[in-house]
């Protein structure tokens, strides 16, 4: 398959933890990465995904465990081959992509993602590297619309953004596509802490877009030119088509959904 942008872009997995002892959904004692779903390791089903895009490498897993790599056979095999690296995870997942993109051999564009986006497929990030290649902006970011997800999965439960046109939640890609990009990771870091208290978060960016947010006049692309205006990097958004990328494993709901999604691709490819 061509790589939809060109050159081959540097993924970063986070796979750290967010609290110390954290238990993952399924109760995997060691990692939360290392949770199967369907039978197999998130952390695993992430990196396959990626390296079938045939648009990524290398792959650099950011944890606090050193050891993550060697932990599964197919883990093992593609770091003694090269194709996958360790880096030391940071106090948050914000935290850990702006240290990454401050050393030295990080060089734009780099993709990051998630260990718990159980169910990324190759086809969801070469057309969100397609068409983030589209934009002129130093950071992508990609998105699912609530009616999109509402519609495919009514019962489940997802933090989304509420904005004028759709609200919208995020899918676990990024793309930082110029050195400027990395002003967004460090803005990341101090919003952070408002991911789960969406109207905190549009305080951030000033006074008049908290105004339009409460009263519901903020759409996504006057939300995108207010935080470009305040970060100083232009940021753009991708609409992905596949309500399953908002789903990441969090909870012990998200990994019974994963596990039944991931059955069911698994049966219809065996057909």
């Amino acid at each position: 398959m061509p790589n939809p942008i060109g050159a081959p872009v540097r993924a970063l997995v986070l796979a750290g933890r967010r609290a110390q002892g954290e238990v993952s959904p399924g109760g995997t004692p060691r990692h939360k990465a290392l949770e199967p779903v369907d039978g197999v390791p998130m952390l695993e089903r992430v990196v396959e995904a990626l390296g079938a895009t045939g648009a990524i490498a290398p792959i650099d897993v950011c944890s606090d465990d050193s050891l993550l790599l060697g932990a599964t056979p197919a883990l093992a095999r593609l770091a003694g081959a090269g194709a996958l690296r360790i880096v030391k995870s940071g106090p948050s997942p914000a935290a850990s992509v702006a240290a990454y993109l401050a050393s030295d051999g990080a060089r734009a564009p780099v993709l990051v993602t998630a260990a718990d986006h159980a169910l990324l497929t190759p086809e969801m990030v070469r057309h969100f590297l397609s068409a983030a290649e589209a934009t002129d902006a130093d950071t992508v970011v990609a998105l699912v619309e609530a009616s999109l997800f509402r519609r495919q999965f009514p019962g489940a439960r997802r933090t989304f953004i509420p904005l004028r046109d759709d609200a919208v939640s995020g899918a676990n890609l990024f793309l930082f596509r110029t050195p400027r990009g990395a002003e967004v990771a460090r803005f990341w870091v101090r919003a952070e802490s408002f991911r789960k208290r969406p109207w905190r978060m549009v305080a951030v960016f000033g006074p008049r877009a908290l105004a339009r947010f409460a009263l519901g006049r903020l759409d996504l692309d006057g939300a995108l030119w207010q935080a470009s205006r305040v970060i100083g990097a232009r940021i753009a958004a991708v609409r992905m088509p596949f309500a399953e990328a908002a789903i990441d494993v969090d909870t012990p709901a998200d990994l019974a959904l994963a596990n039944q999604l991931l059955a069911q691709r698994r049966k219809a490819a065996e057909c």
